[in-house]
């Protein structure tokens, strides 16, 4: 049974950073949103419905208990004990409450150990990093704990306007500084904006389950950021092309079993367009 949106009190933990604050804007007209800030940030520890949080220090516990979300989109950062404590103790939460649900952001290096294919949803993770395997244990502990109140968001690069990727490009762009691109590594992407409206609808329908929210086409790194680029001006900064190996490599995520309606799929071309806005081309000339 859907629960009634103006019911539903959602957490963002992270919501200070790129993709938390992004989640944050979106959500924010609809529901009862809190979110959590570690740094003092003037902005931020005067908007009432910002809580100081660090995983390092703080009780997770606590915090639930005084929030009582509904829905908890878990988008933060520190230190990989600290926060695997913090997920258990979501858990924890999760299970006394029932009707609350948890979206945890994970990424694409859940599979940084396969690089021949893309992946799907049902691929089993193998990775290879000390922060692919770490979110694998956390989407484990989801999965097996709270299925029913599960959403799995792995998500591939995330560009826009002003994702950090796209403002360096544009300071390398200014600069004729160097802006280092992977020639052999084919890639999925996606924005911020699309991101936010996808988990939007996963929480008005009260989906579990692993989503890729990637684009469903591929490009190599290289001819992304070179086609972004061309599209943004005629300036051009120095590209330095890197290869990890001879061939291919891979760390692209499709979706497949768990596809949004099309208003909500992406294209790789889309992307380059939305990086690519008018109003920003008059700042870099």
């Amino acid at each position: 049974m859907k629960k009634k949106a103006e019911k539903q009190r959602i957490l963002i933990l992270g919501g200070s950073g790129f993709i938390g604050n992004g989640l944050y804007k979106e959500l924010l007209p609809y529901f009862d949103v809190h979110c959590t800030y570690c740094q003092q940030q003037g902005t931020f520890s005067e908007n009432q419905v910002f809580h100081n949080y660090c995983v390092e220090e703080d009780s997770m516990f606590l915090l639930l208990n005084k929030i009582r979300p509904t829905v908890v989109i878990s988008a933060i950062d520190g230190d990989y004990k600290s926060q695997f404590e913090a997920q258990r103790q979501i858990v924890d939460y999760a299970l006394l409450n029932v009707d609350c649900s948890v979206l945890y952001i994970s990424s694409a290096k859940v599979f940084d150990g396969k690089f021949r294919h893309p992946s799907y949803e049902n691929d089993v993770p193998l990775s290879e990093t000390v922060s692919g395997k770490f979110q694998i244990s956390v989407e484990k502990l989801l999965l097996e704990t709270i299925p029913q109140q599960t959403a799995i968001i792995r998500l591939p690069l995330v560009l826009g306007i002003n994702s950090p990727e796209i403002l360096h490009l544009r300071q390398c762009i200014r600069h004729q500084a160097t802006f280092e691109v992977f020639s052999n590594l084919v890639i999925t992407t996606t924005t911020i904006n699309k991101v936010c409206q996808q988990v939007h609808y996963i929480i008005n329908q009260s989906l579990c389950g692993i989503f890729h929210l990637a684009s469903n086409d591929m490009v190599h790194h290289e001819d992304l950021f070179r086609e972004i680029t061309s599209k943004i001006g005629d300036k051009m900064p120095i590209f330095k092309s890197v290869f990890s190996s001879n061939e291919d490599r891979y760390s692209a995520i499709l979706p497949k079993e768990n596809k949004l309606p099309n208003p909500l799929q992406i294209t790789v071309s889309q992307v380059i367009e939305a990086c690519s806005l008018n109003e920003e081309i008059i700042s870099i000339k």
